[in-house]
């Protein structure tokens, strides 16, 4: 029974791979609304979260509560985080700095993420580059 059940699994599995290797030849990714969609929302709050961890030696419970805060503000305000105020994000954490306004710019969070297998473009690159040497 097990035995048919794991082939059954692996003829399901090569289709499935089949069927997406003809989808991604014939994809066409929108890159201005893919853009346009990683701005919506709050998708740069767990930067906020890490900063506040690593720059003001808070627990991370502690960085996610305030994080929390701030994406509730910036909800009732109908604003993105990068939209807040400085004075805003003070109110909030009153030992910030100014410096804290570069975790909401989109490519500086993409850049961020250096450890193997991360967003940076470094790592994409390295990533194309080894997959097009394996083809």
């Amino acid at each position: 029974m097990i035995k048919k059940l794991f082939f059954k699994s692996y003829d399901v599995l090569f289709e499935s791979l089949k069927i997406f290797s003809e989808i991604l030849k014939n994809v066409s990714p929108n890159k201005k609304r893919m853009l346009e969609l990683a701005h919506s929302g709050y998708i740069t709050a767990t930067d906020l979260a890490d900063y506040l961890v690593k720059n003001n030696s808070m627990s991370f419970r502690e960085a996610y509560q305030k994080t929390a805060l701030l994406v509730n503000l910036a909800e009732k305000k109908k604003k993105k985080l990068d939209e807040l105020s400085f004075e805003d994000l003070k109110r909030i954490e009153p030992k910030l700095t100014n410096d804290v306004l570069k975790v909401f710019d989109l490519k500086n969070s993409v850049n961020s993420k250096k450890s193997y297998g991360g967003t940076s473009f470094d790592n994409i690159k390295k990533m194309i580059r080894k997959y097009k040497k394996l083809r």
